[in-house]
């Protein structure tokens, strides 16, 4: 994630700072620190495998105090930190101030008590972890899925719903209900990867249940729903039998879906953790419930039902962009410690489940979560709602609401622009490696050293000659 690449003379670890001409200059560094002794300076990084050390960076500002660039230096000295590079620029924080840079030789613990001494003398402003020796490269990722097939393990650690209902769930009491969701509970732990989903001959009451949400949501699609939705709706009623009096079938869906955008549908009993159901969308799986919400209150239900996933979901999944945005949060997730797939999820659930765009100037929805609620679809652009940018950093601390309308919705100019974002936040996720999606295998690659990186930049010029290959031909054709 972090350049490497050491450069006397520039930046370290990718972050940009404004060097200035000499390391040494009288107008910035009291000229008392050349006074001080630091051996082996920038001849030290050939030995930090042998004494456990790697390069560290610390940004720090001084206190308005005599002497405070000395005193602040010496604190390196004092913990024995060899210093590589130094150098210092005028604060972007602070126009009137300047801040220093320092690259140094260190570990975790020396890095620790140097930070805590320096304070005595200095603002902190960065510290960067050492590298060749972070507690990223010693981190023990959790276990993932590395083939599609491990999703048999699981995609059926359901942690609330499938055939077990709370008590102020509208289906508690009602004996026939229960007895019905536990048959699609059932259906869906026992499917594996690869087998055709079972066909499922819907009531009389779920036809209805099904018919009462398509008919009152389709009256508000052509003003509120974004224009991919309206694309793929009406391919959906064609293909798969979207109808106010049938419920699709999960096999037909899952076949449109892998001809447009390469998902496929895999039935699910109820609630997964995050950390599953983002698994299954790195190898563009849907985890998608089959079952039908309550028909006491057909515009409401406490979790997702198929109403949600074949209306909300499905026509945007079709959509390769978005599948692809999709797939990327999914990827990120892949290894990640708890508290990164948590923020990865939030961002999903303000996106995916609950995000607006702009189109044609006006705002329209593309979650799932709004697309299959009347009421909250009609809040969010209603004008009263509260709408912010998206923005990963701070969307993904944000509080899911599931019991009422969100206190906030997040609006991306496309889904390019959200893929984007996703994209440069998904690169501060801390995990040892990287993971590259290969569709041929529907498997992941891990990139953790030279080896298979050597491989993926092998494939990646492959591709390339192909399109310079086409280039030319078209050149040719053209008469260029």
């Amino acid at each position: 994630m972090y350049s490497t690449k050491s450069d006397s003379q520039g930046p370290r670890r990718g972050r940009s700072f404004d060097s200035m001409n000499t390391v040494y200059e009288e107008n910035h560094l009291n000229k008392e620190m050349c006074k001080l002794s630091f051996s082996k300076m920038g001849d030290s990084n050939k030995d930090n495998k042998k004494n456990g050390k790697g390069q560290a960076a610390i940004v720090f500002s001084l206190k308005n105090e005599v002497g405070g660039l000395v005193k602040a230096l010496r604190c390196f000295q004092e913990k024995h930190v060899n210093l590589v590079h130094i150098e210092s620029r005028k604060s972007k924080r602070r126009n009137s101030d300047f801040e220093i840079f320092v690259d140094c030789d260190s570990d975790h613990e020396q890095l620790r008590e140097l930070t805590q001494l320096l304070r005595t003398h200095a603002n902190v402003v960065e510290e960067l972890e050492p590298l060749g020796n972070s507690k990223e490269d010693d981190m023990t990722a959790p276990w993932f899925p590395k083939k599609i097939s491990d999703l048999d393990m699981c995609a059926n650690r359901v942690l609330m719903y499938g055939d077990e209902l709370d008590a102020d769930h509208p289906g508690f009491k009602d004996n026939v209900y229960r007895k019905r969701r536990k048959y699609f509970a059932d259906m869906a732990m026992s499917y594996k990867h690869g087998e055709p989903i079972c066909h499922v001959d819907f009531t009389e009451e779920e036809v209805r249940t099904w018919g009462v949400v398509f008919r009152e949501l389709n009256k508000l699609y052509p003003t509120h729903a974004c224009r991919e939705y309206l694309k793929n709706l009406p391919l959906l009623s064609k293909h798969c039998n979207y109808r106010e009096d049938n419920i699709p079938q999960l096999e037909d869906v899952s076949r449109f879906l892998k001809e447009h955008s390469g998902f496929i549908i895999r039935p699910v009993a109820g609630y997964l953790s995050p950390r599953d159901f983002l698994a299954g969308l790195a190898f563009r799986v849907f985890n998608c419930t089959q079952y039908v919400r309550h028909s006491s209150d057909p515009l409401y239900t406490p979790e997702p039902d198929t109403c949600h996933e074949l209306l909300g979901h499905v026509p945007l999944l079709a959509e390769p962009s978005f599948a692809q945005f999709s797939q990327e949060i999914g990827l990120a997730s892949l290894g990640a410690d708890d508290d990164s797939v948590q923020k990865l999820a939030t961002c999903y659930f303000f996106t995916v489940e609950f995000g607006l765009c702009k189109q044609e100037g006006r705002l329209r929805a593309y979650g799932a979560g709004l697309l299959s609620s009347i009421s909250e679809l009609k809040h969010a652009l209603s004008g009263n709602a509260h709408i912010r940018a998206f923005d990963p950093v701070v969307t993904c601390n944000q509080e899911c609401i599931i019991t009422t309308f969100q206190d906030v919705y997040f609006v991306s100019d496309s889904f390019e622009d959200a893929k984007a974002k996703m994209r440069e936040f998904a690169k501060t996720i801390r995990r040892p490696f990287t993971v590259r999606y290969n569709p041929y295998t529907q498997s992941v690659d891990i990139l953790k050293d030279t080896s298979s990186i050597t491989n993926m930049v092998e494939d990646l010029r492959h591709e390339l000659d192909i399109v310079g290959d086409a280039l030319n031909r078209l050149n040719k054709h053209m008469g260029v």
